[in-house]
């Protein structure tokens, strides 16, 4: 087969792959490792596992240690430092001790293909403490988990895994040394690691800034590219020359940049390459898989599934405890992280092309692995029955939560709740408090609720996602709930409940852009706020008063803009001082109250044709004040009070339907 077609193939297969998996909301990992077990040399034959390719799929590995360094944060550490340096530093220190013992009582006990050294126990044993960031975050993200208390050791312990992978990446090469000459691979490998990585890192940031800066005043696309991929390669080829891993100087390469302001530009740029190369990694990874050994020793696959996922769930959750979390969070910390992880993979071929593991033992623990990430979107999704199932006490922990929150609203209505206490969230907090409005605000981070209820905020611990805690917090009397966080996954979880249990009350969501805009709407947002839009209008309303434009040709430009993206600004109510003919013909909003006599009591919005009149109905309230829901099925009733907006000669003829008929 030509290169060329050799090539297609791999993307026809990756292609194939991954949307068979997207289809089945499954990760894209899958996909590649499913296309590599068809194509390879042991199912359809399709194409062999050819040196070239392999080298590709080794740059993939490079391109992923250099997203963790670019991901690797001093503040984020210092912020989850309990989470990293205890939880984290334990479940690996422990579940590759386990890992290792456990590993060399199997080669006394069945010898044969078991009969290893330790060299091989202790690479196992470091494979066996990965789990897989990519899955278990994409599917946190969606459920809006990675602030909770399972997510953040979760997100802690992961993080851990992801530096450990550095040392592992040194050892598992000199592992592979002959036993006379072991030691001082050992010594050797440890001591270059520690030389190149105190030279660059002490010495290179400041020579990384000042080489980013050098190429970015270029101002050329092109350059900046060629110039990461030169520097992503060459630290990766700088260490290789040392005798050290390609990923290990690609690791270095990504902490030198996270330092600079160019961190996430790079980021955008870097991933396509990301992507693709480690696509084709985990198709050689594939490719290995053997099928036949699989039927011929299922039962040594399944042992090798279920056992490391139970070890692991054990480790993790006896640890979580431990550490101080109820006996529900650890279990749930337990269930995200019982999988095999993708560096799994890269330490496990580490371990096979230095002679450390037979193939006949690859087989089963690839695919043991592959299997275990195939359950893991399964468990991950089950994880709240489970719970529920085996810790009796999870469920009283949430009642006590759900009733500290009950008792702050106990007594309150018409008030505003605030699902999450971030900057936005308590610049709104200023503002209610301000007008005399009561609010509550859910958060997850405890230690920002605890200082800000120690100064007097109305805020407490809980999930805004959750069903049982926005009825906790008084939702069906509430006048608005305001989304303040910018998680899309989030953000759909408060509309579906809030519309399901109280669709008479607003809903007004925040958004980074107005990309997700129509599917917050057409979830129940009742408005949509994008920081993007807001930005771009006060930086074009400040350019125009710069350059001369009079104030109140900039305000009614800016509120034409805004007329156009949010149904409750459209128009406003107009004043004694709005006499120029130009804003007498602009829309604008009225309020209008039915008396007792109204023509239109007790008939629905819908019979009374006010949208061909031009008139549409912002806002409708009861004659208690309480929101109501404005649509073509809400029936009028005396006291309601409507806010109309339209141009001045259409609200006219409303006014007059409304009230006579």
């Amino acid at each position: 087969m030509s290169s060329l077609a050799l090539t297609l193939l791999y993307l026809l297969a990756a292609v194939l792959g991954v949307v068979a998996c997207r289809s089945l909301r499954m990760p894209p990992m899958l996909g590649y490792l499913i296309a590599g077990v068809l194509i390879g040399p042991n199912a359809l034959a399709l194409a062999r596992n050819s040196e070239s390719v392999r080298h590709l799929g080794e740059f993939g590995v490079v391109f992923l240690m250099f997203a963790i360094g670019l991901e690797f944060s001093l503040p984020k550490l210092r912020a989850m430092r309990a989470q990293v340096f205890g939880l984290g530093l334990l479940q690996v220190a422990l579940t590759m001790a386990v890992g290792f013992g456990g590993t060399l009582l199997l080669a006394q006990w069945l010898g044969g293909v078991w009969d290893v050294g330790w060299q091989t126990a202790l690479a196992l044993a470091g494979v066996l403490a990965m789990s897989s960031t990519a899955i278990v975050v994409k599917l946190m993200s969606e459920r809006a988990e990675i602030e909770s208390e399972h997510g953040r050791n979760v997100m802690g312990i992961l993080l851990f895994q992801d530096l450990a992978v550095v040392p592992l990446l040194v050892m598992v090469p000199a592992l592979g040394s002959s036993p006379e000459l072991l030691l001082g691979a050992l010594g050797l490998a440890l001591l270059k690691a520690t030389v190149l990585v105190t030279v660059l890192l002490t010495g290179g940031q400041g020579v990384m800034r000042w080489w980013l800066t050098l190429v970015a005043r270029r101002k050329s696309d092109e350059l900046f590219m060629l110039n990461l991929l030169l520097i992503t390669l060459g630290l990766a080829w700088l260490t290789d020359l040392a005798g050290l891993s390609l990923a290990l100087g690609a690791f270095i390469a990504g902490v030198l940049v996270s330092e600079t302001e160019y961190r996430h530009q790079v980021g955008t740029d870097i991933r396509p390459f990301h992507d693709v190369l480690l696509g084709l990694f985990f198709i050689t990874i594939g490719m290995m898989l053997d099928w036949h050994i699989l039927l011929e020793q299922w039962w040594l696959v399944i042992g090798l599934l279920v056992v490391p996922l139970l070890l692991k769930l054990l480790i993790i959750l006896v640890l979580a405890r431990l550490t101080g979390a109820s006996s529900g969070v650890a279990l749930r910390t337990g269930l995200y992280l019982a999988q095999a992880g993708e560096f799994g993979f890269v330490l496990l071929s580490l371990t096979l092309q230095n002679g450390l593991l037979r193939p006949a033992l690859m087989n089963p623990i690839l695919a043991a692995m592959v299997l275990s990430m195939v359950a893991t979107p399964f468990l991950i999704l089950y994880s709240n029955r489970i719970v529920m199932r085996l810790v009796a006490s999870d469920w009283l922990l949430q009642s006590l939560q759900m009733t500290q929150i009950a008792r702050k609203t106990i007594d309150t209505s018409g008030h505003v709740i605030i699902c999450g206490y971030g900057r936005c969230g308590q610049n709104l907090a200023r503002m209610l408090e301000r007008e005399s409005i009561p609010y509550l605000a859910l958060d997850l981070d405890p230690d920002r609720v605890r200082q800000a209820a120690a100064a007097g905020d109305k805020v407490v611990y809980g999930d805004a996602t959750r069903l049982q805690a926005l009825m906790a917090a008084g939702l069906v009397r509430a006048s608005a709930v305001a989304v303040t966080y910018l998680e899309l996954p989030a953000a759909l979880k408060v509309l579906a409940n809030a519309r399901a249990h109280a669709p008479h009350v607003p809903v007004v969501v925040r958004t980074q852009d107005d990309l997700h805009l129509e599917r917050l709407r057409e979830a129940g947002a009742t408005e949509v706020v994008p920081e993007a839009i807001e930005g771009s209008l006060m930086l074009a309303s400040h350019a125009l008063a710069l350059v001369g434009v009079p104030m109140r040709r900039v305000i009614r430009s800016v509120q034409d803009q805004r007329d156009a993206r949010y149904q409750l600004l459209r128009g406003y109510f107009h004043g004694a001082d709005d006499d120029t003919a130009a804003e007498r013909e602009q829309a604008r909003l009225v309020t209008l109250t039915l008396p007792a006599g109204a023509a239109t009591l007790g008939q629905a919005l819908g019979q009374l044709g006010l949208p061909e009149m031009g008139v549409s109905v912002v806002n409708l309230r009861d004659g208690l004040g309480h929101a109501l829901t404005a649509n073509d099925a809400s029936v009028l009733a005396e006291g309601d009070t409507l806010v109309l907006s339209g141009a001045p000669p259409a609200l006219a003829l409303a006014e007059e339907r409304l009230l006579r008929g």
